[in-house]
């Protein structure tokens, strides 16, 4: 019997060399550069969570090709390595799904389980030992994640960007209408208003805009309408996810 498990050993052991860690490696060096780009945006989605995605891709795939060489020519038993490489694309969904988040007309998060699905295919291809195709889809990902936000605002005629505003006002004032009265007439549109908080005499609400121009130009002359107490506003990212 130690004999016949020295043997299985022995069999499995080519299998778990030097082309199988180097697959496992590059899926993580591969996938931690595309995870780290989404660190460095503040994504929900960032460095740890794309290498892990990438990493257990890349060895599910593994698994799926050389774990089970054991049973090849046993009789009765049927090997289709493509089976569990198709179920990777089924269960990152899950993954996925879980970083779209929906509010009301806005849907932040699409590009984000994007990149995660991006990311399991890297992984998947580092695996099936297509290293070429693994660095060439990770390169794609860079062209749009870097080039492509830059072209749509070249190519919109609007070029026009959401924006987010926080906004501390005076109660009984008619602050607030004012406020969206000089917003609009600068062509700027009110997308969502949220109050984020409520004290005495004073409310504090959050105004997802759009429209051209800078938001914070807009949000200087807001801060100079009667009533108005202070106005903090950045640009939002392009995808918002």
């Amino acid at each position: 019997m130690i004999a016949g498990m020295r043997a299985v050993g022995e069999l499995s052991l080519p299998d778990q060399g030097v082309p199988q860690l180097y697959a496992l490696g590059l899926a993580l060096v591969l996938c931690s550069a595309i995870g780290l780009e989404r660190q460095l945006r503040q994504k929900a989605a960032g460095l740890r969570t794309h290498a892990l995605v990438g990493l257990g891709a890349a060895l599910f795939v593994l698994v799926s090709k050389y774990g089970f060489s054991d049973l090849l020519g046993t009789e009765g038993v049927r090997f289709d390595p493509s089976r569990v490489a198709s179920q990777v694309v089924t269960g990152i969904g899950f993954i996925g799904g879980g970083l779209i988040f929906v509010r009301r007309a806005d849907v932040r998060g699409l590009t984000s389980a994007a990149t995660i699905w991006v990311a399991a295919a890297v992984g998947s291809a580092c695996g099936a030992s297509l290293p070429v195709l693994a660095g060439a889809t990770t390169v794609g990902y860079f062209v749009v994640a870097m080039a492509f936000p830059p072209l749509v605002r070249a190519v919109s005629r609007s070029e026009r960007t959401a924006s987010s505003m926080r906004l501390t006002y005076r109660e009984g004032q008619g602050a607030l209408r004012a406020v969206l009265a000089v917003a609009t007439s600068r062509g700027f549109r009110v997308e969502s208003l949220d109050i984020a908080d409520v004290g005495e005499g004073a409310s504090t609400v959050v105004l997802d805009v759009v429209g051209p121009g800078s938001v914070l130009d807009l949000a200087g002359e807001l801060a100079e309408l009667s009533g108005v107490v202070e106005v903090s506003a950045g640009d939002a990212d392009d995808d918002r996810s």
